[in-house]
Parts: structure tokens; sequence; C-alpha cells
């Protein structure tokens, strides 16, 4: 039995252990959806702020409401500097880029070349051979004998 003391007790950091440790490409790929959503965030509480619809922000912007409403997507990608500039303008703000330290060692992320991915394919086919095989060791006669649960009233009932 593992020692209580040693586990986390917080679901994120659980999460985090599970997803993200040890796995740069994971926890740059976070990274990334959390600026997307926290931009999303900010234009949204921007505009509400400001009392206007998605419609007349886009009008403001010279833009569509289509757009306003991407644009406060947080799965949305596509937030490009002009746009934000516009959006800025029109609530009458501004807006500030900042270069700050990272937490951690900056996370490069590298397209693995074929040999890796190769190999990556062949550890995931052996752990799923492996898996396979505890499954099969698992089996006994009696778990491969059908078992009927009618419930309580089925087949109780006869029609004429």
């Amino acid at each position: 039995m593992k020692n209580a003391k040693n586990e986390p007790h917080d679901g994120l950091e659980i999460l985090h252990r599970r997803y993200y440790e040890g796995r740069p490409e994971q926890a740059a790929s976070l990274e990334e959806e959390r600026v997307n959503a926290r931009m999303a965030r900010e234009i949204y509480e921007l505009r509400h702020k400001a009392g206007l619809s998605q419609r007349e922000l886009a009008r403001l912007v010279g833009t569509t409401a289509s757009v306003i409403c991407r644009l406060e997507d947080a799965d949305y990608e596509g937030h490009s500097l002009g746009m934000l500039r516009r959006i800025a303008a029109a609530l009458n703000r501004r807006v500030e880029i900042r270069f700050v330290p990272a937490k951690r060692r900056s996370v490069v992320v590298k397209k693995p070349n074929k040999k890796q991915t190769h190999a990556a394919r062949g550890a995931r086919r052996r752990r799923s051979r492996v898996q396979l095989k505890e499954l099969i060791s698992r089996v006994t006669p009696e778990s491969l004998e059908p078992t009927y649960d009618w419930g309580p009233d089925v087949g109780s009932e006869i029609i004429s």
C-alpha cells in the first residue's frame, strides 16, 4: 500500500502529475491554451463592462459580430495584435505586451523525427500487448459463462 502522506490531495496537482509532469509538449500546449482562454475572457469582460453587445463592439471595431464571438471563444487561437489593438481602441484601452521570466526553463517543442516516432509507436504496441496479456490471464472459464439479468418482472407476464 502506498504511503498516504506522499499522495497528492489536490485535484489539480493529481492531474498535473498524471498528464503534464515530465511531458514538455503537453505542458507547452496547456500554457498556450491558458493564454487563449485568458485573452478570450479579457475581451468578454471588457465588452461587458462597457455595456456593449458583440454586434455593437463589432461595429465600433469595423468587423462582424461572428469575429467578436470567435475572439471571445477560449478555443480560438487566431488572436492578432492588429485586431486586439482595434478592440482596445474601441473600448478606450491600449494593448500592453510584457515579457516576464518563465517559471521554469522555457520549453522548446520539437517535432520528433521518424526514428523517434517509430520508437514511440513500438513502445505503445509493447505496452498494449502487455495489457492484453494481463487481461487474458484474468479470464477464467467461469467468467466466460453467459449471465442473464432480466430484472424482477421480465418474463413473468404471459401474452395471449
